[in-house]
């Protein structure tokens, strides 16, 4: 098998601007284009604007082809990062490799179309420090790799089947809804949290992670004959969650939930989907290979714009009425009235919720799942769903303060990226980081 290429969605507003930095050709014009150029579009047409001539192309698609891949690179201003998060800042950002604009609903997209192993470098660095331990990056450029082809695998399959990939489940008292890939559909992947952090060139090429990409080429985690979709969040809090918690109802065997601990260290195991354990948990400091406050360690994980949380191991946040009430009615685009509680219905099995039912003065509803409950109970995103919930001040039956203490950072499923780090200090090969994550997968070179 050759190694594939990858079309990674990039920015879409109604104008881009961006600079072509070496020659370029164009799939709908004979001109050669180089230099500052702006997209916008009217009408159906794509319009394209290099200082004082203008270009109208009768399509709603062009591809800059660079001459030379290695040497050639396109600088686009004002892409977003972070979108939806509390460091949700915009950056210019170079890519190598085609460059394809699109019309979408009257705005232009910008897509960047590469080779996936190019594409790992920078994913790698962008997630994590290029400066972190080889087996640390050589982990997650296998599980990067993996999840990648197997969500290409899974939207050509969907498109093969015409299906229709269903994200949200309502009823008149439940409203269910999960956040995947799925909902791209011009493009394999798009370039933010959503998906997997990509920022072109920008934070790509260090020799570290250039090394580990090489060392794994073609490396995927398969389970009997599929690739595998390997899921990574920042901190597990302890126990890893199951799939089927966190998006669509299918049981992945490679991954479960477990605690975030070497099995010979493990005296015993939880059942966090009882209320009163997942409490007990939830309010404990236990051990676990996440459970680190070294700033070297926590620094190959954490970028800058990361870096700026803290204690998300353990954590707690606190709400007043006002500020509770006006996040829920505003968030979930319901109105509750006052909130009156919020009752724990369901918890996976690393004490996450699942399914939380919010109790207004105008309206009762059960919302889901781990990332709606999340989004709902946060400017930006709560740091997990993992979380007890705690009363005071109640005046004529309405809580005037409601207190959350949480675990973790992320879904949990798969590889934590915070334990996987300590692992790596620890001297664990990036196959034994692997084989603890994603118990029952193999590692297969498939190219």
């Amino acid at each position: 098998m050759k190694a594939p290429k990858v079309e990674v969605g990039i920015l879409i507003s109604d104008k881009i601007e961006f600079i072509l930095e070496g020659n370029y050709n164009a799939t709908l014009s004979d001109s050669i284009f180089s230099g500052n150029l702006q997209i916008t579009s009217k009408d159906g047409q794509i319009i394209l604007k290099q200082d004082e001539k203008s270009y109208h192309f009768d399509n709603d698609e062009i591809i800059f082809i660079p001459a030379n891949f290695d040497k050639n690179a396109c600088k686009v201003k004002d892409v977003v990062i972070g979108i939806g998060f509390h460091w949700e800042q915009k950056e210019v950002q170079k890519f190598q490799g085609d460059i394809k604009l699109m019309i979408i609903n009257g705005k232009i997209q910008l897509i960047n179309i590469l080779p996936i192993e190019n594409y790992l470098y920078s994913v790698i660095s962008s997630e994590m420090r290029g400066d972190s331990s080889l087996e640390l990056l050589k982990s997650h450029a296998v599980i990067s790799r993996s999840w990648l082809l197997a969500q290409i695998e899974k939207q050509n399959q969907l498109e093969k089947d015409n299906q229709t990939y269903q994200l949200i489940h309502e009823k008149k008292d439940e409203y269910i809804r999960w956040y995947d890939r799925e909902d791209h559909h011009h493009f394999h992947v798009c370039a933010d949290d959503h998906c997997q952090r990509y920022q072109g060139t920008t934070r790509a090429h260090n020799n570290n992670v250039i090394k580990a990409i090489k060392a794994t080429k073609g490396l995927v985690l398969m389970y009997k004959d599929q690739i595998s979709d390997a899921r990574f969040s920042k901190c597990c809090g302890g126990y890893t969650e199951k799939f089927e918690n966190c998006w669509e109802e299918v049981d992945h065997p490679y991954l479960q939930s477990f605690p975030d601990l070497d099995k010979k260290n493990v005296k015993e195991t939880l059942d966090l989907k009882v209320e009163t354990v997942a409490e007990e948990f939830i309010n404990s400091n236990p051990d676990a290979f996440c459970n680190t406050t070294d700033e070297k360690i926590l620094s190959q994980v954490l970028n800058d714009y990361d870096h700026s949380a803290s204690d998300f191991y353990r954590w707690e946040i606190s709400y007043t009425q006002e500020e509770i009430t006006k996040l829920i009615n505003t968030r979930s685009e319901f109105d509750f009235g006052n909130i009156i509680d919020l009752i724990p219905v369901e918890r996976g099995n690393s004490s996450r919720l699942i399914k939380l039912k919010i109790v207004g003065s105008k309206l009762t509803k059960t919302i889901g799942k781990e990332l709606e409950i999340r989004r709902i109970l946060s400017d930006s995103h709560l740091y997990s769903s993992a979380f007890t919930i705690k009363k005071e001040d109640i005046v004529k039956g309405i809580p005037q303060k409601f207190n959350l203490h949480g675990a973790g950072w992320g879904h949990g499923v798969g590889l934590c990226q915070i334990g996987a780090a300590v692992m790596g200090e620890k001297n664990y090969s990036y196959k034994e980081i692997l084989m603890h994550y994603f118990r029952g997968a193999n590692l297969t070179e498939l190219y």
